[in-house]
């Protein structure tokens, strides 16, 4: 008769604890808001304001954050989760130093995809399309209207690079949020401000019977077409 090592029956009771925790946690236990989506303006843009600004009397924290996907040499998937800047006509707005990964990716293939989820409302957003680098001067205005914890982290380091040490890592903050303070306009040649002109735009409804409602709309020429899909 065999019994498992002690290190495999304490991986196993660690996974069984996980599993327990992870079908625990209960979806959407809220009441979660109607959505028509006949009643949906012709565009995306507007129904993503109203639906930013639900988000935000719904208490939802942080609804400014969103994933960003991008693709690597190979083509295969990379996903981070950073800081809308605006929706406008133009499209989705984020920023980033163009020598970290994913400014290098955007540089090699300009397309990405934006995710959304406003779990306060079981709300998500998805957007796709292709990305243009914007000019420096919008670029350098970008980051003067950011904090100065933000052009301190603007300031530190080459992000996406290899860390020497955490100590490393103190001395180029306190570097950084020193010159950050002294010369607030201090630039940054690699912050670039990006936009995601959007191609295809999904909103996503939930509903606690599952019956979950998704609006779809994809751009043809200057005008938008709307489907609805399947959940």
């Amino acid at each position: 008769m065999t019994t498992d090592a002690p290190g495999a029956r304490d991986a196993h009771d660690a996974h069984r604890s996980f599993l327990d925790l992870l079908h625990a946690q209960r979806v959407w236990d809220v009441e979660l808001p109607s959505f028509d989506p006949a009643a949906a303006p012709p565009e995306p843009l507007p129904l993503f304001h109203h639906w930013f600004a639900g988000a935000v009397a719904a208490g939802q924290p942080e609804p400014q954050t969103m994933s960003l996907a991008t693709a690597d040499a190979e083509g295969r998937p990379d996903v981070r989760t950073v800081m809308l800047h605006d929706a406008d006509e133009r499209g989705w707005h984020f920023a980033t130093h163009r020598t970290s990964a994913k400014g290098r990716q955007l540089a090699a293939r300009p397309y990405a995809a934006l995710g959304f989820y406003w779990p306060a409302q079981g709300r998500q957003v998805r957007v796709r399309g292709p990305v243009t680098a914007c000019p420096p001067a919008e670029s350098r205005a970008d980051l003067r209207a950011r904090s100065t914890g933000a052009l301190a982290a603007a300031l530190t380091g080459a992000q996406s690079e290899v860390l020497g040490s955490p100590e490393e890592l103190d001395r180029a903050s306190a570097a950084a949020w020193e010159r950050a303070g002294a010369e607030p306009d201090a630039e940054v040649a690699s912050w670039t401000r990006y936009v995601v002109e959007a191609r295809e735009a999904e909103f996503f409804q939930g509903d606690a019977r599952r019956r979950h409602v998704r609006l779809r709309y994809r751009r043809r020429g200057a005008a938008w077409e709307r489907d609805l899909l399947w959940p």
